[in-house]
């Protein structure tokens, strides 16, 4: 390994294509480095003796680390040393899908390096993505079909990375799987809640494909508790995942809801990357930002994707409303190393945003009072109001009261749980979050009826999904060979 290469080489993200290039098209977003660059950048590891970068450990209520344990010393060593098929190998011990979490997740990984602490951390995840890339590139990897089957037959409801992780680490223990998919393609969030820039769908499609190899059914455009009963799937199957994530988006409440032109962010989303991957964005029977005042509300990444899709749609303008306080640009007292960062973070879509109308379209301590029509209930308009925080709890300012000119609104809220029709129709009993309730730290709802994901866990990360995938297929494991307690 080269020596003290966090004190010889200066961090090198991958290189972004410039906001006012990129935003001519849905592909992606950055360009890689060659591999001299990438190996030094491997190199600035410190392996250190105790690495929080692949911890997962709780701090104060946030979570430091990689969930996964991915062994990032390890495989950064490898990479360092030009050793990339072994580097795969340690990856893909503890991950599932390098190639999903290497471009969509906030990097956990990153913000626990102990090069964070008073420099620059590794390019942990931009490292990740380049192992998996290459494996797949020089056919490194290849399809893992189990030598022997149990005989065992699983159904996975929801194909979203819980599922995806369940069903193929199921498969390796050796049984069969059969992943159910109310959509027209298979990947839940990954094909239609994240846009083609950020995870273009080839390479969706190209683990899909993989996992077919493998002995994996998908049955698309299936929806379970519709067309085919939950009874029909309990009696047909040894063991049942709940994997559907948390579906329910959280509403608005606000005079003039009902008005045209006002959707769920998840909706748009899935018509903008439907549109894209059959070319019909000139057809017009997408959910369109063109030519329209497009006001967002919410500030999370799901807000920051709409705000990316609707300049690519040519929209007039776009403001992001958040109704918490602006964070701060740099570590609090009260936030230290290694733990989350709660720090102002501009994202993509904010950049091409700045890049195209001169401004960050985030505006905080904001919230919708009441939507404006025209005679015909469609949107013309927004009366927003600031709040303000003072005893903890938002209050709105009297006075306060803006009017800003929108003919498109999307809500990006977050989510509130399953939904309730679907886990109903299994007999689940849900929590006060409206997720599936399980022992705590268990995935197991009740006989052969399992749940993993965003359903069990509530709204979360791509990674904690896998995570939980990959840990609910070892207690699925464990119930079908007689062992589970």
């Amino acid at each position: 390994m080269m020596k003290n290469g966090f004190m010889r080489f200066d961090r090198l993200d991958n290189a972004d294509i410039a906001p006012l290039e990129r935003i001519n098209n849905y592909k992606g977003l950055h360009t890689p480095l060659d591999e001299d660059k990438r190996r030094e950048q491997a190199a600035r590891c410190m392996n250190c003796g105790v690495p929080f970068c692949q911890a997962g450990v709780m701090l104060n209520g946030m979570y430091a680390g990689c969930p996964l344990g991915n062994l990032c010393p390890e495989w950064n060593e490898l990479i360092s040393k030009g050793m990339w098929n072994e580097a795969a190998d340690r990856l893909l011990l503890t991950s599932s899908f390098p190639e999903f979490t290497g471009r969509v997740c906030p990097a956990l990984c990153e913000k626990a390096c102990t090069n964070g602490l008073d420099g620059n951390a590794v390019t942990v995840r931009d490292n990740e993505l380049a192992v998996i890339e290459r494996a797949f590139e020089t056919g490194y990897i290849k399809a893992c079909v189990p030598k022997e089957r149990t005989g065992k037959q699983v159904a996975v409801i929801g194909s979203g990375p819980s599922g995806l992780a369940c069903a193929q680490m199921l498969n390796r223990y050796g049984h069969e799987v059969t992943v159910y998919e109310r959509e027209d393609l298979p990947g839940g969030l990954l094909m239609y809640g994240i846009p083609n820039m950020k995870l273009e769908k080839a390479i969706v499609l190209r683990r899909i494909r993989l996992m077919e190899e493998e002995g994996i059914t998908f049955r698309c455009g299936s929806e379970v508790g519709e067309g085919i009963s939950a009874d029909e799937i309990m009696s047909g199957y040894d063991a049942v995942v709940l994997a559907c994530g948390s579906s329910v988006p959280r509403d608005i409440k606000a005079e003039g809801r009902e008005a045209d032109g006002i959707y769920f962010a998840v909706d748009f989303l899935k018509s903008a990357t439907k549109a894209v991957l059959r070319s019909g964005l000139a057809y017009g029977d997408h959910i369109s930002a063109k030519y329209k005042n497009v006001v967002i509300i919410g500030g999370g990444d799901t807000g920051n994707d709409c705000v990316a899709t609707a300049i690519r749609q040519g929209c007039r303008s776009v403001t992001q409303l958040e109704m918490m306080p602006k964070p701060p640009a740099q570590r609090t007292a009260d936030n230290p190393w290694p733990e989350w960062p709660k720090v102002l973070k501009t994202d993509y879509g904010q950049e091409e945003s700045i890049a195209v109308f001169g401004s960050d379209p985030r505006v905080y301590q904001k919230t919708v009072k009441r939507f404006i029509t025209d005679e015909n209930n469609r949107l013309k308009a927004v009366e927003t109001v600031a709040l303000s925080f003072d005893n903890g709890k938002p209050e709105q300012i009297k006075d306060s009261e803006e009017t800003i000119p929108a003919e498109l609104v999307l809500i990006a809220a977050g989510f509130v749980g399953a939904e309730e029709k679907l886990t109903s129709a299994f007999g689940a009993e849900r929590t006060k979050r409206g997720t599936v309730m399980t022992e705590a730290g268990h995935y197991h709802v009740s006989g052969s009826l399992f749940t993993a994901g965003d359903m069990h866990r509530g709204q979360s990360l791509v990674v904690w999904a896998v995570k939980e995938g990959r840990d609910c297929a070892k207690e699925v494991n464990e119930y079908l060979s007689g062992c589970m307690e």
